[in-house]
């Protein structure tokens, strides 16, 4: 039984469909606009990582740090800033400000009860 998605040309939302088999013909329509111009798109899917690949990813904290060190707003830093790089985009000002504020000690009101 699959839920299918589509992309609505007149509001550019996203609608998903619950059909009860794949033979099953359906007349999707907007979930916002009620349009009937919609193109089925490839929904979005869980992905497991091993523990490797989110150590390569986010980096390797300090040792014996445990699982806590990925709550760490200095750690998230660190992958905010190498996600930024990976595309390509210049890292706005005050996320760099809150980034070396965290580094020294000084965590903003958003995360300050991790």
């Amino acid at each position: 039984m699959p839920i299918w998605e589509y992309r609505c040309a007149s509001c550019n939302t996203l609608s998903s469909v619950f059909v009860r088999s794949v033979n099953q013909q359906v007349e999707p329509r907007c979930a916002r606009c009620g349009g009937s111009d919609v193109q089925r798109v490839v929904s979005r899917f869980a992905y497991h990582k091993t523990e490797q690949q989110v150590l390569e990813e986010y980096g390797v904290p300090e040792p014996g740090a445990g699982p806590e060190a990925y709550k760490d707003p200095r750690q998230i830093g660190r992958w905010v800033e190498k996600r930024f790089d990976d595309m390509g985009v210049e890292l706005p000002e005050e996320a760099k400000t809150m980034i070396q504020a965290a580094r020294e000690g000084e965590y903003p009101e958003p995360v300050k009860d991790l």
